[in-house]
């Protein structure tokens, strides 16, 4: 099913077409068409500005709701920002953020000495299955009485000025109206306190999903900290080609991974992608903290690798 949704700029057809270029160049994406008309796609969203009568006609196509209010949103905020406003010929006013569910925490379950195992129960779990591997968890500072990001009536999403925490999590799990992820325990982490007063019951937003999916190679090399480790687990369940992981978890910490063959550990991450061979067919995945993500970063550059070929992510600062 397509989802479609159109607006108009009145009047500012040259300047919206400045912006667009401009934001497309942020999001490094390709702008393709003439003078009259442009497009690009993004979050498999396509995005068109076509000039009518001396105004600028948005319209938007996408395969999900959420995606095509997702485009709407951020289009909306980077036009308004600059005193252009998109008319939108719909616009979800009040209803919560694009891609936000709420759910319940069902229960919190210590999995290993650095790893707990957090339960989610909601209706929209099932959309948290399959198209990427992680989401954002959104903590609200008073639970009592949450406070959730929600569409404007210019159609971009507004955040409320209590404080929300809004981390990354890997989804580990998940199965009917649930979903499972592994929080690493680790000191000041906002995350590892609130699990740490067991939240039972509380209502949580789910944001996503997002972050990409498993990579599509005939051979997949993976190298991560504790950290990256749920989403090292995931990729090895989803991986059809040869795959090989590398971690620095402590071997009680890996549960299931320490049994399985694809996976070794190290007290070294990034000597042991300098050691690693990567033959033509291969893609690197690496995620740690940020200083050792820059040196996978610089190495796999240095090997020639193009951008498609390898992640190098900082999960942690």
């Amino acid at each position: 099913m397509t989802h479609r949704l159109a607006g108009t700029i009145k009047g500012q057809h040259s300047q919206a077409l400045e912006l667009l270029e401009a934001h497309a160049s942020r999001l490094d994406v390709a702008l393709t068409g003439t003078d009259d008309e442009r497009r690009f796609s993004i979050w498999s969203s396509t995005a068109v500005f076509r000039r009518l009568d001396g105004d600028c006609v948005v319209e938007l196509e996408s395969p999900e709701q959420r995606l095509l209010l997702t485009l709407q949103g951020n289009l909306a905020e980077v036009f308004d920002e600059r005193g252009m406003t998109i008319e939108w010929e719909q616009v979800n006013e009040g209803a919560l953020a694009p891609g936000l569910s709420l759910m319940q925490v069902e229960s919190i379950i210590r999995v290993s000495p650095g790893f707990s195992r957090v339960r989610l129960r909601g209706d929209e779990a099932p959309r948290f299955a399959t198209g990427s591997l992680h989401f954002r968890l959104l903590l609200s500072a008073d639970p009592d009485a949450p406070e959730w990001p929600r569409i404007a009536r210019t159609g971009r999403t507004v955040w409320p000025e209590q404080k929300i925490h809004r981390p990354v999590y890997t989804v580990a799990a998940q199965d009917e109206d649930w979903l499972d992820f592994d929080i690493f325990h680790h000191a000041g982490s906002p995350t590892c306190d609130w699990i740490g007063r067991k939240p039972v019951e509380e209502t949580v937003g789910v944001m996503g999903p997002g972050g990409g999916w498993c990579p599509a190679a005939p051979n997949l090399l993976l190298f991560g900290d504790e950290t990256a480790q749920p989403a090292i687990a995931r990729m090895l369940s989803l991986a059809e080609g040869t795959v090989t992981a590398v971690l620095t978890s402590a071997r009680e910490d890996l549960g299931h991974l320490a049994a399985d063959e694809r996976v070794a550990r190290t007290d070294d991450l990034v000597q042991a992608l300098k050691s690693a061979a990567v033959p033509d067919d291969t893609y690197v995945w690496f995620a740690a903290d940020a200083e050792r993500a820059r040196e996978a970063r610089s190495h796999l550059a240095g090997l020639g690798l193009a951008k498609n070929r390898f992640t190098a992510a900082a999960y942690w600062s």
